[in-house]
């Protein structure tokens, strides 16, 4: 349920009108914008009296909301979220560039890459510490150590990082980390949700291969139930039929999200395709259809990459992509 409260509402009756509300055993979240202020009323509102509430003289309107995800609704929070990450901001009209290799594999690798691609403009450096992988024979990271360098490019470079985490009791590795990434396969583990919902940490959350916006959005209401509303969602593509890419890429899903939430969302057509010259073309397709960043992953060798390297563009062909993608953006302004 949301209440608009008429403009000219004194923050003294807002006040009295939230302890009111308090009261019912609600949780009451504001959003105020330069002409109107929302209560997005969460919890049982059976027991409130919509007529009533609709009878105060601060009250313009009552409306109950029928999504079961209240907190990352739209029409809870009508202005678009914005996202700080060290120097970067992602949402709201702001965009983000975000880069780096699929994993970590050596100080000099790591440091190597994140200069080429903070040279190309990119604002935010990827680069996976821990990795969830098909095959438990598959390099599975360098977990600690790698998140250790992270920290030294993060230094090198000034780029704020972004990591994947596999399981909450290793979140105090992640103290140095901006963004604290939840892949795919992560998206539905409610209890790990529910601990990121407690830090103060921004969390990028990764679409699961098979599930539908309105589960991806109840799994971002996990997270900002416990507290921390900063969450950006991110499109990786989906498991469908199709066997020409890795994934199929769902670009509808940007404008939709858009639609529905106030969240940032940003895409990830390297996950997706799979295909190194498949990746600048979606990055574009992406940017056009509105997302707030793109995700691309940079080896500098990737013909030698312990991961994915099948996916990666070398820093020659980022800085390519980064130019086209900077043009698109000038003519969308």
């Amino acid at each position: 349920m949301i209440a608009i409260l008429k403009h000219g509402t004194t923050p003294a009756q807002m006040e009295h009108l939230v302890a009111w509300l308090k009261h019912m055993d609600l949780d009451v979240h504001i959003s105020q914008g330069r002409e109107v202020t929302i209560l997005g009323l969460i919890g049982d509102t059976s027991r409130v009296d919509m007529e009533l509430l609709k009878s105060l003289e601060m009250v313009e309107t009552v409306k109950r909301v029928s999504e079961p995800y209240k907190q990352a609704n739209r029409k809870f929070h009508p202005n678009d979220t914005i996202i700080q990450a060290g120097s970067a901001r992602i949402g709201g009209g702001y965009f983000s560039l975000i880069a780096g290799p699929c994993s970590v594999e050596s100080e000099e690798q790591i440091i190597e890459v994140a200069k080429a691609v903070k040279a190309s403009g990119a604002t935010i450096l990827r680069g996976g510490a821990f990795k969830p992988r098909t095959s438990p024979y598959a390099f599975q990271g360098m977990k600690g150590e790698g998140i250790q360098l992270l920290v030294k490019a993060k230094q090198a470079t000034g780029l704020p990082i972004v990591t994947e985490i596999m399981n909450i009791s290793t979140l105090d590795l992640f103290a140095d980390v901006d963004i604290i990434q939840v892949g795919a396969r992560n998206m539905q583990n409610f209890d790990l949700l529910k601990e990121l919902g407690k830090t103060k940490k921004p969390i990028l959350l990764k679409r699961g291969l098979a599930n539908t916006l309105q589960e991806l959005l109840m799994s971002a209401e996990y997270i900002m139930s416990e507290g921390n509303d900063q969450v950006i969602l991110c499109e990786r593509g989906i498991r469908t039929f199709e066997t020409a890419t890795r994934n199929t890429l769902d670009l509808s899903a940007v404008p939709v999200l858009h639609n529905l939430t106030h969240l940032p969302v940003v895409v990830d057509p390297s996950h997706a395709t799979g295909k190194a010259h498949l990746v600048e073309p979606m990055a574009c397709a992406a940017t056009a259809a509105g997302a707030d960043g793109i995700m691309i992953e940079v080896h500098n060798n990737p013909s030698c990459a312990l991961c994915d390297g099948a996916q990666s563009l070398t820093p020659p062909q980022f800085d390519d992509l980064a130019r086209k993608v900077r043009k698109l953006r000038e003519v969308m302004a």
